[in-house]
């Protein structure tokens, strides 16, 4: 060979390289799968949560562990008969390197099954059933919500606090309602108050009138309730109209009154409820946080919006500490465990079981704003009963 044909050839061979090269770093992106609700009932929570994701990553210049992220999204349509269907889509004829979801608890039960059995990393950014962070813990997955134990636990001693030793409990009959009753009565009993009744009803049941009628005649000295959306705007302006509000004060988890306080109208005013976000928080992140959103959005953000954009925080800690490759579960994951998110809500670790430890806020009602009144309970772990990780 010619020394001008080897060095043609060399040139030819470094350009095909670097073009193969280049190619490869192309397609070098983060495959982030979102399953969430974009219709029915819980479509306008899984808009807000991602909003809250795409705002985290939009001020990360587009990008997660410096790569660009690609997204992939399916419709839950809250349904767990089509969960399993669905994160399949995902995990499997997709690829995604992270799931994301859920917002309804039947669902995300569903998809960490399909997760771990494909051991796929999985952030919930709502679902607060117990079970995901208690006896269905796993290396892989994580949550940037809540369990239905944290803010029920709080109410439950900010009640005993007020002095109330009575109370009367009410739910709709299904895990989200009953976990979140067990919650405040842990703490409230502990605290030597005593839950004299609870009550249940089917879901989504809103024919509260027997309930009210029983509640009038046993005069308990308050009544802690687990409803949210429509349900939770019907149930306290019937309590209003019943001559109740001004007699026997009404708690609850902060679901109650996020998003339905301008439903609820007057009846709404002055009530308290505990949760691990609130309006008004003295902080820089949220402020921040609140002016991006709105900006971008045109809209305030919510408790919902901060989980998602806390999920995509806990993720860039995770890539930044496997240095940026998805691929390195395992440094993802010890990434994840050992991160401290600057979060809207307040700095939060995650416990062992992958669970947010979290300031718990009591929040009074005003207008259509959830006011932070008081810490109510600072660093809140979630027992996680049963997680053998």
């Amino acid at each position: 060979m010619k020394p001008t044909q080897h060095i043609i050839g060399a040139t030819a061979l470094a350009l095909a390289l670097g073009a193969a090269f280049g190619s490869a770093q192309a397609d070098d992106k983060v495959k982030v799968g979102l399953m969430l609700p974009s219709t029915g009932t819980y479509a306008a929570l899984g808009a807000a949560i991602t909003n809250g994701f795409k705002q985290f990553v939009a001020e990360n210049g587009g990008k997660l562990g410096g790569r660009e992220v690609e997204y992939y999204a399916v419709d839950d349509e809250s349904d767990p008969a089509k969960a399993t269907e669905n994160a399949n889509k995902l995990v499997k004829r997709d690829k995604v390197d992270v799931l994301v979801g859920t917002v309804h608890s039947g669902v995300a039960l569903a998809m960490a099954k399909v997760a771990r059995d494909n051991k796929t990393l999985m952030i919930v950014p709502n679902a607060g059933a117990d079970e995901l962070t208690g006896p269905l813990c796993a290396p892989t997955l994580f949550r940037s919500s809540f369990t239905n134990w944290q803010p029920a636990y709080a109410m439950g001693k900010v009640a005993a606090e007020k002095g109330h030793k009575k109370v009367v409990t009410l739910t709709w009959k299904y895990a989200a309602g009953q976990q979140s009753t067990e919650g405040f009565k842990e703490a409230f009993e502990k605290a030597g108050g005593k839950v004299v009744k609870e009550m249940t009803l089917p879901f989504p049941n809103v024919e509260f009138q027997p309930f009210l009628t029983e509640i009038a005649a046993l005069k308990p000295d308050a009544v802690y309730v687990f409803f949210a959306g429509a349900g939770a705007a019907k149930f306290v302006r019937d309590y209003q109209a019943a001559g109740l509000k001004a007699s026997i004060p009404l708690y609850g988890a902060g679901f109650l009154t996020d998003g339905t306080l301008e439903a609820m109208g007057d009846a709404g005013k002055g009530l308290l409820t505990t949760l691990h976000y609130a309006d008004g928080l003295d902080n820089k992140k949220d402020a921040a946080f609140r002016l991006n959103y709105a900006k971008t959005y045109k809209m305030q953000p919510d408790v919902y919006a901060v989980q998602g954009y806390d999920a995509a925080q806990l993720y860039q800690a995770g890539l930044a500490a496997a240095g940026g490759d998805p691929s390195k579960q395992e440094a993802v994951i010890k990434g994840m465990e050992a991160a401290k998110i600057d979060s809207p809500r307040g700095a939060f670790t995650l416990s062992k079981a992958h669970n947010p430890v979290q300031d718990i806020y009591l929040r009074q009602a005003e207008g259509t704003q959830n006011k932070v009144v008081s810490t109510a309970i600072k660093g809140l772990a979630d027992p996680a009963r049963g997680c053998k990780m």
